[in-house]
């Protein structure tokens, strides 16, 4: 119930007829490149997004390893003020 091999080639030689081999050509030609120019836009869009994740798994680590000099002082003080009282 499909369209046939014949139904398609008729339907291929109409639209030759009406366009024209040469507009036909530059036709698939700007599709390829559109395609073409998709495919390199999806792909850069991700590489920017697993750079922005590598940078955000970099910015963890460091939030993991970092303290709080002044607190430390804090902590210190405190039993030095307790051994004076």
């Amino acid at each position: 119930m499909g369209i046939s091999i014949w139904q398609l080639l008729i339907i291929l030689a109409i639209v030759l007829v009406l366009f024209g081999a040469k507009r036909l050509k530059n036709v698939g030609s700007d599709l390829g490149g559109a395609i073409k120019g998709f495919k390199k836009a999806v792909s850069d869009e991700e590489k920017k997004d697993e750079e922005k994740t590598a940078e955000q798994k970099l910015e963890q680590k460091d939030d993991e390893n970092v303290f709080d000099v002044k607190a430390e002082q804090k902590a210190e003080e405190k039993p030095e003020t307790k051994d004076k009282a």
